[in-house]
C-alpha cells in the first residue's frame, strides 16, 4: 500500500482528498501545518507528498526545498496561486508537479498515480509503450497499430512526450526538443503544434486525452 503524506491546513479539503485516496487503497498521513514535517519524512519515508504552497507557519516552497536536501520523494505542490513565476520556482526547487485549487479530487488522485509511475520507472513496460510504436528511421509513430499522419515537428514532439510520460514540459523545453536548428520561435507556435497533435491523437483514439495543459507552465503527456 503506497503511503501519501498530505500537508494541508484546510481540513475539509484534506478530508476529501483522504477519502478519495483511501478509496484507491492509498495509506494517508495528514499534517495541518509544516511543523515537524521534515522530521516525519526522514523517519517514515512516504511514497509521495501533497504539499500546500500556503501553510500557516511555513512557506511550502521553503519546506519543499528543505525536504529536497535529504530526500527525493516525489512532491506535488497544491496551490491557489496562479502566478507563473511561483509555479516555475516551485518546480526548480524540486517539486514534481502542480495541482491548482479549486481542483477535482479525482484529478489529484490521477496526478498522484502518474507521478508515482514516473518516479518508479514503470513506464518502460507500461501501457503507453503498448499503445505507441516509434520508428526513428521512417520518422513515423503508430498508435494501436495505425500510423499517425504527423509532420516532422509533430513527430519530434510526440516522441519527446512518449519518452517522458507524466513530466511537465515548459514551452522553452519543448522548443529545445522539437526545433533542432535553434531557430527563434514564438510561444504560440508551440501551442499551435500541440493543438494539432492533440487533435490527431484524439481522432485516432477518441477515448483518450493524451496531452494535458498545465496552466502557466506548459504540457504533459498522460496515459
Amino acid at each position: 500500500m503506497k503511503h501519501v503524506l498530505i500537508v494541508e491546513d484546510e481540513k475539509k479539503l484534506a478530508d476529501i482528498l483522504i477519502a478519495y485516496l483511501n478509496k484507491e487503497e492509498f495509506r494517508v498521513t495528514h499534517y495541518e501545518s509544516g511543523s515537524g514535517v521534515s522530521d516525519w519524512v526522514k523517519n517514515n519515508q512516504p511514497n509521495i507528498i501533497l504539499l500546500d504552497l500556503m501553510l500557516p507557519d511555513v512557506n511550502g516552497k521553503d519546506l519543499c526545498k528543505e525536504i529536497r536536501q535529504f530526500s527525493t520523494v516525489p512532491i506535488i505542490m497544491v496551490t491557489a496561486m496562479i502566478d507563473e513565476i511561483d509555479r516555475l520556482i516551485g518546480l526548480e526547487l524540486g517539486a514534481d508537479d502542480y495541482v491548482c485549487k479549486p481542483f477535482s479530487p479525482k484529478e489529484v488522485v490521477a496526478r498522484v498515480k502518474a507521478v508515482l509511475r514516473r518516479s518508479e520507472g514503470d513506464f518502460n513496460q507500461g501501457e503507453i509503450y503498448d499503445a505507441f510504436e516509434v520508428n526513428d528511421e521512417t520518422y513515423s509513430i503508430k498508435l494501436h497499430g495505425d500510423r499517425l499522419d504527423l509532420t516532422p515537428v509533430e513527430f519530434r514532439l510526440l516522441k519527446m512526450f512518449i519518452q517522458s510520460p507524466g513530466r511537465v514540459f515548459n514551452r522553452d523545453q519543448i522548443l529545445d526538443n522539437i526545433f533542432e536548428d535553434g531557430r527563434i520561435v514564438l510561444d504560440r507556435t508551440v501551442d499551435t503544434h500541440v493543438k494539432n497533435l492533440r487533435h490527431k491523437l484524439k481522432t485516432a483514439s477518441p477515448e483518450h486525452d493524451y496531452v494535458r495543459s498545465v496552466y502557466g507552465i506548459g504540457y504533459s503527456f498522460e496515459i
